[in-house]
């Protein structure tokens, strides 16, 4: 997906919300466990729930490697079932990759070309070979950590060097790898008020922002620090939506909370 058509759709929509999917066994429903594929069936009456309120959807890899062979037969089938029911959602795999370039250049590969991934997040701690693999690949995106939500960013991420802290430095150099055609970078929710100093330098970058709902993000503070003129904003919530309920109202609770937060995204970028 180009960075005018996800423009598009979120002018369209009137949101910029993406649904994290991932699937805990021990979380979903029980009735679904007595389905041949739980975790496949729990993604698709969720996605066809959201899908009108959401403009991405974002699978979380570690949720279906955790099961090992059917996990990844769980993920593929979703994918799929992504790709041919909802072409217009931009699709992230949240897989955190990032190596040495020529294996970066096979999971660029896996994700770009197997399983038609629009993006795919990456870690830029080994440096430029690491990361830009992953950007020669046409309307594919590669999402760059900047400024993660966990409690543990301060070790590394919020270090001052000379005078900057470090993932100021870190996304400031990996932009210069692509373009706003073709990286966003991720900024927790719950680290609002960094985005000032996050936008002065990137400006016109989109952000994909996770945290807003369970862990506590406020999507207001989110908006006032991060929207630019073409919004450049995917805000993700997972938890908050997919857990909503754990009956047989799931879905339906699911959708009635992704429309509470599109709601509140329309009312802000209207």
């Amino acid at each position: 997906m180009t960075r005018q058509e996800l423009i598009n759709s979120i002018r369209n929509k009137g949101n910029f919300l993406c649904v994290g999917l991932d699937p805990d066994a021990d979380k979903i429903p029980k009735f679904l466990l007595e389905e041949e594929d739980p975790i496949f069936e729990f993604n698709k009456q969720i996605i066809d729930a959201t899908a009108e309120h959401c403009v991405a959807f974002k699978p979380n890899n570690a949720f279906y490697e955790a099961y090992g062979l059917s996990g990844a037969e769980s993920l593929e089938k979703t994918i799929k079932y992504l790709h041919i029911n909802y072409p217009d959602h931009f699709l992230i795999a949240d897989a955190k990759r990032g190596d040495i370039g020529n294996t970066s250049s096979m999971y660029a590969k896996a994700y770009f070309e197997r399983l038609e991934t629009d993006a795919i997040t990456v870690a830029p701690y080994m440096g430029s070979d690491s990361v830009k693999p992953f950007l020669e690949f046409k309307n594919k995106w590669a999402i760059v950590l900047g400024l993660t939500s966990n409690a543990g960013s301060s070790d590394f991420q919020q270090l001052n060097i000379n005078g900057k802290e470090l993932y100021l430095h870190v996304m400031e150099t990996c932009a210069k790898w692509g373009t706003k055609d073709n990286m966003m970078f991720v900024v927790g929710a719950t680290k609002a008020e960094m985005l000032t100093k996050i936008r002065e330098v990137l400006p016109d970058h989109f952000l994909l922002i996770p945290g807003v709902g369970a862990q506590g993000g406020s999507l207001k503070e989110v908006c006032k620090y991060g929207l630019n003129k073409d919004v450049g904003l995917l805000v993700n919530s997972s938890r908050a939506i997919i857990y909503a309920s754990s009956g047989e109202d799931f879905a339906k609770k699911a959708a009635e909370e992704a429309a509470k937060i599109a709601a509140e995204m329309r009312e802000i970028i209207h």
